[in-house]
């Protein structure tokens, strides 16, 4: 470690509240980390509740690491610099364990570029017990650990308050009768529920590259990983643990009102992984929002189903009349009405999020989206009745069944917003701004809608220019857009299988270079992403059972496109 790493870890804790600085030496130790910079990895609530389960085993150290910011990487070319944790500085190949919690596919490259800077081996086998344990989870994971099988030890996949604390237990109890690694892993595996560990199973392809099976190594491993939803989310409270200004969304205390959703859209991951919908009490939900209220003046509502809450009003009422600001990421167009707007107007929201997906009401209704031009345009009109004048709408490109009259509908929606809005602001304050935001669909693991191929980015490519021209001379309308050529990556470790890890370590050996590392590789990366696959056909994730059948998904896939296509499949 150099003097300016040393001096950069002090000033950030100097200006933290929350972290937890154990005597080295005295536990187990964990080094947690989060394959992006300090500001986004601050930012995730997973990440803080693991940071916390850890620290609270009176024979475990967390501490934690990120990747530098842009331009600190010369450091590590040059060796100047390795990868040392933040409380301590301690280097992370000293850690008994390496912990990286992983929400986005596009942070895997990072994995290998963190392993390499710490010293560490990058695949499973060819660590021993000399070498961190490295262990993996997070909502990517859990949708799909394919494609980094062979660069973790082991995953904890699911929710974390339950299993991690067990399989600390089942480490400590190894390390206690000097169990080597092999043992450790297999151990794990036939013990802690949501314990994956894939070196312990074979996965087997056809002829045609298609996986023909994935088969347990040993004697009584189970033949698929079982996980399951905590039930009581009551039992545990998940909110910011560290509170930092330098992390994103600085300004507001984090609190997590509920798991799951009870739309389950067809395109949605959250809502099927983590079925059964959960919200918490209303009184839990005040405790963590009054211990919050004594470090910051603003609280952000998090959950995949905020507006669903029932005690939404009521919650955010309470904030208020603590002469404090509520934050809320986004709201089902069909939830707002005049009592929650004028609660988001209390609450000092100046930009509300609203997601119709699609333009026209027969994608929306393939999608199960659940909401009709009524209630965009209702909900548009309540916002700006009390003068929330900045509209961000989220909608997706290279949708299923989607054809060039979409493309049309959704100019004409974003238009008919307009002109709504408009139309309440006669004689008032200006209206500002409708942001239009763009994302292609990718599909996702274990929703309805995985089976289906990804758009052609070229194409997705052409509509997004299509949605510019028309709201090119439009100043308060602006369109941001994803890369295409990144929304075809993401789908690639999105759907992949083992084999996609060897064009990950293509990257890494390419420094990020993917036209070049697909060029090296012996795998057609189109098979996993352009191909629309067989309804019988073994999914790479098949071997973790989440708890939500596979039966169901093919059942909510048939019907929507038996009712929106015409086909009968």
């Amino acid at each position: 470690m150099n003097w300016k790493q040393k001096k950069h870890c002090e000033a950030l804790l100097s200006r933290e509240r929350g972290f937890v600085k154990k005597i080295w030496g005295t536990c187990h130790t964990v080094c947690l980390a989060y394959p992006n910079i300090y500001r986004i990895g601050m930012a995730n609530l997973g990440f803080h509740a693991v940071y916390k389960i850890f620290n609270e085993l009176p024979s475990f150290l967390c501490e934690r690491v990120f990747l530098p910011v842009s331009g600190d990487d010369a450091e590590f070319v040059t060796g100047a610099a390795e990868t040392v944790s933040l409380e301590n500085q301690r280097p992370v190949r000293d850690f008994d364990i390496l912990a990286v919690s992983i929400s986005f596919e596009n942070d895997y490259p990072s994995v290998l570029k963190l392993l390499e800077r710490s010293g560490i081996p990058l695949t499973s086998k060819e660590r021993d017990s000399r070498h961190p344990l490295v262990i993996g989870g997070g909502i990517a994971l859990t949708l799909n650990p394919e494609p980094l099988a062979d660069y973790f030890d082991l995953f904890i996949l699911g929710e974390a308050e339950e299993a991690l604390p067990r399989f600390a237990a089942a480490f400590s109890e190894a390390r206690q009768l000097e169990l080597d690694k092999k043992t450790l892993l297999l151990e794990a595996q036939k013990k802690v529920p949501g314990v994956y560990v894939p070196s312990l199973y074979a996965v087997n392809y056809s002829r045609q590259g298609k996986i023909r099976d994935i088969l347990p190594l040993a004697d009584g491993l189970p033949g698929k990983i079982q996980i399951s939803s905590i039930k009581n989310i009551n039992a545990f409270s998940t909110t910011e643990v560290i509170s930092s200004r330098d992390a994103e969304m600085g300004d507001m205390f984090l609190v997590e009102v509920n798991r799951g959703c009870p739309h389950r859209c067809r395109f949605c991951a959250a809502g099927h992984v983590y079925a059964p919908p959960r919200f918490r009490s209303y009184k839990e939900i005040i405790s963590v929002v009054d211990d919050g209220l004594r470090i910051k003046k603003k609280i952000g509502l998090v959950g995949t189903a905020v507006s669903d809450h029932p005690d939404l009003v009521k919650i955010c009422q309470y904030i208020v009349n603590q002469g404090a600001q509520a934050g809320i990421g986004s709201l089902r167009l069909d939830r707002i009405n005049e009592t929650t707007v004028g609660l988001i107007k209390e609450c000092g929201i100046e930009t509300v999020a609203l997601a119709p997906e699609a333009g026209s009401q027969r994608l929306r209704d393939f999608l199960r989206k659940g909401i009709s031009l009524d209630d965009i345009l209702n909900a548009a009109r309540c916002l700006i009745e009390k003068e929330i004048f900045n509209l961000r709408l989220y909608f997706m490109l290279g949708l299923p069944t989607e054809e060039e009259e979409d493309i049309d509908a959704m100019i004409d929606l974003v238009k008919k917003i307009q002109h709504t809005v408009i139309g309440h602001t006669s004689g008032k304050r200006k209206f500002r701004r409708i942001t239009l935001s763009l994302n292609q669909f990718i599909p996702k693991a274990r929703t309805p809608l995985q089976w289906c191929a990804l758009a052609n980015v070229q194409d997705v490519g052409k509509k997004i220019k299509k949605i510019n021209r028309a709201f090119r001379q439009d100043r308060q309308i602006h369109v941001i857009a994803d890369v295409p050529k990144w929304n075809y990556v993401q789908a690639l470790l999105s759907l992949g299988d083992r084999r996609v890890g060897d064009i990950l370590l293509a990257v890494h050996l390419r420094n990020g270079n993917w036209l070049q590392a697909l060029k090296d590789v012996n795998i057609h990366p189109d098979f996993y992403v352009y191909r629309q696959k067989d309804l019988d056909e073994i999914m790479p994730w098949d071997i973790v059972d989440i708890g939500m059948s596979k039966k169901k998904l093919l059942q909510e896939y048939e019907e929507a496109f038996s009712a929106h296509h015409g086909t009968t499949l």
